[in-house]
This record gives structure tokens, C-alpha cells and sequence, in this order.
């Protein structure tokens, strides 16, 4: 590192991150709409009667080889034509003609395409390509971006677009709604109209053949106009890429789904109890939770939680009051928010003794706080000021139902006020219909959430928390895995590829168990014998009480053919229960192959729980792991919970939390809480496992016992098959990539040079404490007094796929400095900053850190390395010299911008 060299870039800004050419599509300067038409009902006619409706001030271009004019307006007869490349072409025109169209787009200078058709996918051109695909082929070289085909459009109310064939508008706002259905799209249309829903965007993406959901929420997580995103999803095909930009955008705002297709008919055909229980719709629920964003069950729930989110302050946890003047209406939100998992706020005692001061002697005396129906606005101020400040209560639902005795438009101008000062969030649910309609316009006046029914707004409070659970999600500390699992890595391949040399797929009990121990996971001594007499000779070496259990490659399920006998407790039992197996088989499953037995010692565990943890491939997002209650009846109970690897302790721990399970292996009664580090570590091992051995398609360790004394795995199966790819490259989400890590000498010294991990949290803390003002200031343009925890979270947990961030660890374990970059998702581009401590100034650490990163990115494409420096800052001015970067002065002034083409 040259002497003195310091931070630049004040950070690595996301609102930098560009989709290639999808500013054309979104904010066109002036549209063509190729197929443009006067014939009633026709694509062409419809597409420019909405253009031309709007307040669209761009230029409109339409373009008809047959009419010299087009509603009014000069067309001409084809692309060449045009007096100028339009931003955005509309296309209207045949199947065949898609693709000849957009090579004349691409040639004329265009960036963007919307394309209306449909079909192209079912016909071939002479090629023997779909049109679909020769559209494509025809649009790369020019990087022209493609929405659709088959799509309605797309509006952006924001600047009076309407490039649609939809039979209306959309309303201003700053909700944006992406669906992959074009009938559901015009549907909301009508309807969000007529409820006075405005939109930033109304995308309709078609067959997605181009731009799909990951580039949309891209573009949208720095739009500002945006201040939530829907999304009606029907399937994700590029898993990671989708993964990678909902994270990203859930980080900026709220990204809110709705998925069809609930029912996975595949799993049915599934070799494992976890193939069986991991359901696409299931992987589907994890996926969005990990990516930070709220899931809902229909349309109508993606803009009641919207617009909740939108008008909500930052929520607390699950503790509801409810303030009623009505019990019934009480009960019915008790009843929502139980069954939904929420909880009654306990009232403290002193908040109870202030409300018998002057509520009436019949009221409730507990949550939920029934004020009575002939209840003062002074009652309903007063309580609920009262409930406002109980530390039990995370926030307070205001139910009102009208009486002859206070109109509820001075209720709701009495409570109001006290709502929008209050630290907690207030929830108005305004009974009826026209009595009410007053209240409800004041409350929504004055930005506060307000349903019509108790439970639409115990819905909006529970979504409200589980969106706050998976922020926290983003930003948790997990606790740190070990860096060695001291995994036996070759020892499992040798395994699995001695399987697949076979030509087997599935593993025999003793293979899987050996598999598991070689990656430090307990198992149950297992070993075989080829007939009763020889596993009758087994059990006595063992001791009993023993398990004997059939061994054969063609039975999936041991218990369907009674092939598993328990506490067998002499040799003479085990032989009789070796026979009766092999006669059952026989009977049941005649062409099975019978191999042997095998003979294992009991465990003698009394109280400890039946768990599962398997892995299946989801056919979209790859490897999941699976846990739940465990046993021969899991597909009956279907306890279970499913994540996306990689796991660390704090992801495995959610996966558990979210289990009925859970609540037993937490303890009860006389019974001890089971140990939970054990059961994170199977969990990690597992991840761990998968992501080594790619040949791996499915594994059940059922049944894991576990108690206060630890784990141990009674039974495994595993199904293999080649792998054609890497495991880590199946993953939804890039693993940790260890294989980066390298060990430099500076000065004499041995420096660990790897990249970062959320558990790394408090060494950049510790870093940036102890960094001298002058260092800070160059590093974030600024002084910074102390970084908070959401942005360490942020600098900590990062996307390994589109940003990378590599640290300089000293012998003890300290962080000396750190470089990131930012990728955009095209990897064209790559911010970077950088900050070395100021005690290791001067010993070459920066040079290192930035050597390192240069060629990180030119080992995976990235065509120009780019970052900010203030012109003060010399020493960082002079590294980047040496490293062969070139200066420049970016727009605006003020600093410097250097550069590299890699």
C-alpha cells in the first residue's frame, strides 16, 4: 500500500445500479408504434388511442406501410423510415414479422421493444428456431431490451404513459404492480380505479422472454417515484438472478407477492419423505422470505398490506391491543389474530388501575379494553392514550361502531391527533357504511391505516409483522459458524462416486450413514448382515436390546413393508424377525431385491423428539433443506419448514422456530430443552454437504433424535445422480466463496485476505471506530460518528453474486481494512471503496486489498472498475496511478473518478 492511502467513495450507492437500456422502456422520450392503425378493434387502433389519451408528452411515431397517416398524425411505412431511433417500439404487426422488425429497431439505434403479439413461441422460422428465440438473436447485438411477447403493456401514470391495449388508465401514485398475467392485469385495473389506487408503473411482462422480474425490480428498487412494488408471480424461472434483485429491492422499500399455483402435483413422484414434503409452493414461501419480501394470498391482500406498509411507522413485535366500544367485534379480531399467530398484549398492572379511574365499572378489565358503546370522545382520547403508553403493547386497533349517541366523525377527529403523534402504531377499523364514512375519510386524510373489518385489519397488523421479521431477517448478527465443520470431504465423494460407478442412484443405509459421519454428523452404529443367522450373530457382539431393518435397493420406505423391527432383546428375535421380513417382502414387493439386513444398537434416548432434515431440488431454485417432526407418519403430521441454503446458526434457528416442533424441543414441563446448537449444526453440515457433493439430489436423516444430551441420526436414505454443474452453482443464493481466501505477507507478517461474512459485523465496527476522523472522512465523504447496526447488516451481509467485499484480517483476528464493490446486475460496471485501518498504513495493504479486487472482477467479466476520490486525497490518487487506473472528472464536479478497463 503506498504511504497514507485512504478510504474513498462516501459508500457504494445501489441507487448506481443500472439495467441496461431500461430507462428507454420505462421513461421513453418518444415511442413508435409499429402496427399502428386507424380499424376499429384493432391492436394497432387501440394501442394509439391510449398513447394519444394520456398526457404523454413525448413524441409518437406511427409506423403502417399501408396509410400515410394514423389518427391524425403522419405515419410512415416502416422503421428505416422514422425520422429518429424511438426510445420504445411498440409492436403490434404478425408473429412472423417480430423478428425482422427488431433487427431493424437494433440497426436504426433503438433501445427498447414492447411487444404485444402473441404466439411466437409455437412457430419456427426456417432456421428451425422459435420466433420467440429469434427475436432474441436479433435484438442482442444491439442490446436492445424486449418487454413481453405476449403482454398488455405497460403504463407509467407518472408521465401519462399508456403503451397497452388495456380498456383503461391507471391513476398516478407510487405503488408499482409487475404481473405475469395479462387478464389479471386489466382486471385490477378496474378495480384499483375504482378504489382510487394510483400506480408508478403497471407492467405486464408476458412470456418474460427478455425482461422478467429480476430486471424489473432492479430497475424499480432505485426508482423514485416507487415507493412499494406488487407482484403477481406465476413462476420465476432464473432463480438467482430473481434472488439477487429482490433482496436488493426489499432492502429500499416493501416487495409484496402473490403467488398462484399453490398445489405441486411433482412432489407426489419424489424418492424421500423430504422430496414429498418440500412442495414447490413451500420453496416458493421460503424463497420470498429470504429475500426480505411479504408474501399475501390474493390480490386484494397485495394492496390492503401496500398501502399499509406505505402509511405504517416502523412495527415493534406481535403484541396487539384491541380498543373496542363493542365486544362482538372484539371477539371476531381476537379470534383473526390468534389464529394468525399473534398475540394479546398482556396489560400492565398500572395501565389497568389508571383505566378503572374512569372507564365505567363494567369494562373489561383486560385485552380486549371494551370501553362500552355509549362511550364520550374524551373516554376514547383517554384510553387510548393510556394503551399508547404500555410497554406490553406493540400497537393498539381502534374498533368503532356507530351509535345515536357521539357521531364517529368526532371519534375519529378526536383520536386522530392522538394516533399521529404516538410512537406506536394505531390500526382503525370503522364499522358500517354510511355512518362511518366520515371517520374513515379523516383517518385516511391524515395517512393513518383504516379497514373496514376487524379482520382486514388483524391481517394488515400480522403481515405488518412478518414483514418486520424478514427485514430483521436482513440485518440479523448470526452468531458464527465454525469456519472448519471438519468435514471429511473425501471420504463422501469416494462414496458417492463408488454409487454412481455402479450404476445405483440410491444409497444403502450403511453408504448415507457413512456419508453424514464424514461430515461430523452422529450416527447410529450400523452394519450389515446378508441372513438372519449372520444378523442374529450380530446382535449378540452388539448387546441388546437391537433394530434390525430390511436392506434393499428398490423399497423406499422400510415400514410400508414391515421391514423395521424395534427393542429386539435376544439373538433368537432377531432371527425370527429377519425371516418374517424376508417372507413379507416376498409377498408384498415380489420383485424387490432382498440384500440383507441391517443390525443396529437401540438408542436409548427416553423423551427425546423425532425430527427430519432432508434435502430435495426444486426444479426453479435447486437445493432446499427441509425440517420438521420426524417419524414414519411425516407426511401425515407435515410439521415442517423449509429454507434455501447456505444456512448459518441464525438462519437455522428460523427454520426451526417455524415448526409446531419447536415449541417441544424449547421444553416443558420436566422435560429440558433439547439442544439446539446440535440441531443448527445438522442443519449447517447438511447445507454444507449439498453444496460440496452436487451428486446429491435428495436425502431424509429421519429420524433425528434430540433431546438435552445432543443428536444422533437413526436412519438416512440419499438418491444420487451425476451432477452437471457445481453444488454451490445450484444454489438460488451464492454460498460463502471460500475458495477466495488467500494468506499474503506483508511487512513479514502473514494478512488473511478473504471476503466477508455477516458474522464479520463487529470487526468492521471495530474498524471504523477506530479509523482516524481524516480516514472516515475520505472513506464516506463525510464525518460519520458511528455507523449504525442496519448499515454494518448491510456492509456485512452482502450479495455474493453482485457485490463482493474483501477484508484484511492480522494475526489476532483484526479487520486492518476492506475493499466492496458494487456490480451492475449487467456486470458491466463496478463501484468500488475502499478504507484501511491507520495503523497499517503504509505497508502495502491497500495495494493488496485493490490488487485482489481487480482481479476478482476480471475473473468474472466486469468490464470497468470505477470509484470517487476527493482531490485532497493524494495518497489514494497516487495507488490508483500505480494500478494503471485513469483519472476523469465525473458530471457535476467536485471529485475525482478513476477508472479501469478490465
Amino acid at each position: 500500500m503506498m504511504p497514507g492511502t485512504r478510504g474513498i467513495c462516501p459508500r457504494v450507492r445501489e441507487s448506481r445500479l443500472t439495467v441496461r437500456n431500461l430507462k428507454y422502456l420505462f421513461r421513453p422520450g418518444s415511442v413508435a408504434v409499429i402496427g399502428a392503425s386507424d380499424r376499429p378493434q384493432s391492436l394497432g387502433a387501440t394501442v394509439m388511442r391510449n398513447l394519444l389519451a394520456g398526457d404523454y408528452a413525448g413524441t409518437i411515431f406511427p409506423v403502417n406501410p399501408k396509410h400515410a397517416s394514423v389518427a391524425g398524425m403522419r405515419a410512415v411505412p416502416d422503421v428505416g423510415s422514422l425520422d429518429q431511433a424511438p426510445d420504445l417500439a411498440v409492436i403490434c404487426t404478425p408473429p412472423q414479422t417480430i423478428p425482422g422488425i427488431i433487427q431493424q429497431l437494433g440497426a436504426k439505434g433503438g433501445k427498447a421493444a414492447l411487444v404485444l403479439t402473441a404466439g411466437l413461441g409455437a412457430i419456427t422460422d426456417a432456421q428451425g428456431r422459435t420466433l420467440t428465440q429469434a427475436m432474441l438473436d436479433a435484438a442482442r447485438p444491439h442490446l436492445l431490451r424486449i418487454l413481453g411477447p405476449n403482454c398488455v403493456g405497460l403504463l407509467v401514470p407518472t408521465i401519462g404513459l399508456n403503451a397497452s391495449f388495456a380498456h383503461t388508465g391507471a391513476r398516478p401514485g407510487k405503488i408499482a404492480f409487475v404481473s405475469q398475467s395479462g387478464a389479471l392485469t386489466t382486471a385490477l385495473l378496474d378495480w384499483t380505479n375504482s378504489r382510487g389506487i394510483g400506480f408508478s408503473h403497471f407492467i405486464s411482462l408476458g412470456d418474460s422472454a427478455d425482461v422478467d422480474f429480476g430486471d424489473v425490480l432492479d430497475y424499480l428498487a432505485s426508482d423514485s417515484a416507487t415507493t412499494a412494488i406488487l407482484l403477481y408471480v406465476e413462476a420465476i424461472r432464473n432463480a438467482r438472478k430473481f434472488m439477487s434483485a429482490a433482496r436488493a429491492a426489499a432492502r429500499n422499500k416493501p416487495v409484496i407477492a402473490v403467488k398462484s399455483g399453490r398445489v405441486a402435483e411433482s412432489a407426489k413422484a419424489a424418492a424421500s419423505h423430504t422430496g414429498a414434503l418440500a412442495g414447490s409452493d413451500d420453496v416458493y414461501d421460503a424463497a420470498f422470505r429470504r429475500a426480505g419480501m411479504l408474501r399475501v394470498e390474493s390480490t386484494f391482500n397485495l394492496f390492503v398490506a401496500a398501502e399499509t406498509l406505505a402509511l405504517a411507522r416502523p412495527f415493534r413485535g406481535d403484541r396487539l391491543t384491541i380498543m373496542t366500544n363493542g365486544g362482538g367485534p372484539a371477539v371476531m379480531a381476537t379470534d383473526a389474530l390468534i389464529r394468525g399467530g399473534g398475540r394479546l398484549a398482556q396489560l400492565a398492572d398500572e395501565t389497568l388501575q389508571r383505566l378503572d379511574q374512569y372507564l365505567p365499572a363494567t369494562w373489561s378489565r383486560a385485552n380486549p379494553v371494551d370501553i362500552i358503546g355509549d362511550a364520550p370522545a374524551e373516554r376514547y382520547v383517554r384510553t387510548l392514550q393510556e394503551l399508547l403508553a404500555d410497554p406490553q403493547s406493540d400497537a393498539v386497533l381502534l374498533i368503532h361502531a356507530p351509535t345515536a349517541i357521539v357521531p364517529s366523525d368526532v371519534i375519529a377527529s378526536a383520536c386522530v391527533p392522538v394516533a399521529q403523534s404516538a410512537q406506536r402504531n394505531v390500526l382503525f377499523c370503522w364499522l358500517g357504511a354510511a355512518a362511518v364514512e366520515k371517520a374513515r375519510r379523516i383517518s385516511i386524510e391524515a395517512g393513518l391505516p383504516s379497514y373496514d373489518t376487524p379482520e382486514d385489519a388483524v391481517f394488515a397488523f400480522l403481515k405488518m409483522e412478518e414483514f418486520r421479521r424478514n427485514q430483521e431477517s436482513l440485518m440479523q448478527i448470526p452468531q458464527a459458524a465454525p469456519a472448519d465443520l471438519g468435514a471429511d470431504f473425501d471420504t463422501a465423494r469416494a462414496i458417492v462416486a463408488s454409487v454412481l460407478d455402479e450404476g445405483r442412484e440410491i444409497l444403502t443405509e450403511v453408504e448415507a450413514k457413512d456419508v453424514l459421519r464424514a461430515y461430523g454428523i452422529p450416527v447410529v452404529t450400523t452394519r450389515i448382515s446378508t441372513s438372519p443367522e449372520n444378523a442374529a450373530r450380530l446382535s449378540i457382539e452388539m448387546g441388546f436390546p437391537v433394530a434390525l431393518k430390511i436392506l434393499s435397493p428398490d423399497v423406499t420406505h422400510k415400514s410400508d413393508v414391515g421391514g423395521v423391527a424395534l427393542n429386539l432383546e435376544s439373538a433368537q428375535a432377531v432371527r425370527e424377525a429377519a425371516q418374517a421380513m424376508h417372507t413379507r417382502l416376498s409377498k408384498l414387493r415380489p420383485e424387490a431385491h432382498l440384500s440383507g439386513f441391517t443390525v443396529q444398537p437401540m438408542a436409548q434416548r427416553p423423551g427425546a423428539q423425532e425430527l427430519i432434515i432432508g434435502t430435495a431440488t426444486d426444479a426453479t431454485f435447486g437445493p432446499v433443506i427441509l425440517f420438521g417432526q420426524g417419524g414414519t407418519a411425516v407426511e401425515v403430521i407435515a410439521d415442517r419448514a423449509v429454507a434455501l441454503p447456505p444456512l448459518n446458526a441464525a438462519l437455522a434457528r428460523d427454520v426451526i422456530s417455524r415448526t409446531r416442533i419447536s415449541k417441544l424441543l424449547a421444553g416443558y414441563r420436566d422435560r429440558p430443552p433439547a439442544d439446539q446448537d446440535a440441531i443448527c449444526g445438522v442443519l449447517i453440515r447438511t447445507a454444507q454437504l449439498i453444496a460440496d457433493v452436487p451428486e446429491i439430489v435428495e436425502l431424509d436423516i429421519n429420524p433425528l433424535l434430540a433431546d438435552a444430551r445432543g443428536i444422533i441420526a437413526l436412519d438416512a436414505r440419499m438418491r444420487v445422480a451425476r451432477a452437471r454443474t457445481s453444488g454451490t452453482e445450484r444454489f438460488a443464493i451464492r454460498p460463502y466463496p471460500a475458495e477466495l481466501e488467500e494468506t499474503v505477507s506483508l511487512g513479514g507478517a502473514p494478512v488473511l485476505l478473504r471476503p466477508i461474512r455477516p458474522e464479520d459485523e463487529a470487526r468492521l465496527k471495530q474498524l471504523t471506530d477506530q479509523s482516524s476522523p481524516e480516514d472516515i472522512y475520505f472513506r464516506f465523504f463525510g464525518a460519520v460518528r458511528e455507523m449504525p447496526h442496519s448499515q454494518l447488516a448491510r456492509f456485512t451481509q452482502i450479495d455474493y453474486d453482485r457485490e463482493m467485499a474483501f477484508i484484511a484480517l492480522g494475526a489476532n483476528g483484526e479487520m486492518l481494512g476492506e475493499v466492496r464493490t458494487v456490480t451492475d446486475p449487467d456486470n458491466e460496471q463496478a463501484e468500488f471503496g475502499i478504507l484501511v485501518s491507520s495503523a497499517a498504513q503504509g505497508k502495502g495493504l491497500g495495494y493488496a486489498l485493490l490488487g485482489k479486487m481487480i482481479r476478482y472482477c476480471r475473473a468474472r467479466g466486469t468490464r470497468e472498475l470505477f470509484g470517487e476520490v476527493l482531490p485532497t486525497n493524494s495518497r489514494m490518487l497516487a495507488l490508483a496511478r500505480n494500478l494503471d487506473f485513469q483519472r476523469g472528472q465525473p458530471p457535476g464536479g467536485g471529485v475525482a473518478r478513476v477508472s479501469l478497463r478490465l
